[in-house]
């Protein structure tokens, strides 16, 4: 192996609400971010979905989770949930 390939490459990390939980082991993930528009200056917010492997079954919608890169796990997926941040405020 060459020098090059013996670093590890560090993941990238995205933080989320879980807003389905229907798949079996995957839940969507929805990450938001606000960005300033180039030319009025605004910031807007911007969102996207993710579709996220979890191994366990016990998140839920409305959960606050880190999701990370990962090899391709399926068509849709290439992301994993690495930790719970805070659970869904139930009213």
């Amino acid at each position: 192996m060459s020098p090059a390939n013996d670093k590890a490459v560090p993941k990238r990390t995205l933080v989320g609400r879980v807003v389905s939980d229907k798949m079996n082991k995957t839940v969507t993930v929805l990450v938001e971010r606000r960005v300033q528009h180039p030319l009025y200056g605004k910031f807007v917010a911007k969102s996207k979905k993710y579709h996220a492997h979890t191994a366990e079954g016990g998140l839920k919608v409305g959960d606050v989770v880190e999701i990370a890169e990962t090899r391709p796990i399926s068509k849709t997926k290439s992301w994993a949930v690495t930790r719970r941040i805070s659970e869904a405020i139930v009213i």
